[in-house]
């Protein structure tokens, strides 16, 4: 955990939640959530494929079980009912 920070902020990346308390309000999500932010996501992949993440990620694996994204974000003016439009029309394409 010590040696965490210092494999991703090299590559902008700094901790957005840390094992934050968290209320379940639908479905099931055990434990805790720990989200670290990027600029962009390029640098999320670059900083998964580091050697020194790489190094540290045995030690978290063989600890701590849960599942690991990375998640594209949204841009600063983003407008959801675009998206939403484009997911409608792209279901009623015939496959």
């Amino acid at each position: 955990m010590e040696r965490l920070p210092t494999t991703f902020e090299p590559y902008g990346g700094r901790y957005l939640v840390h094992v934050a308390q968290h209320e379940v309000k639908e479905g099931k999500w055990p434990g805790y959530v720990v989200m670290i932010g990027f600029p962009e996501i390029a640098e999320a992949r670059a900083w998964w494929d580091s050697p020194a993440y790489r190094e540290i990620a045995p030690l978290r694996s063989r600890h701590i079980e849960g599942d690991i994204i990375i998640v594209d974000g949204v841009p600063e003016n983003y407008v959801p009912t675009a998206a939403v439009t484009a997911i409608r029309e792209a279901a009623a394409l015939p496959a």
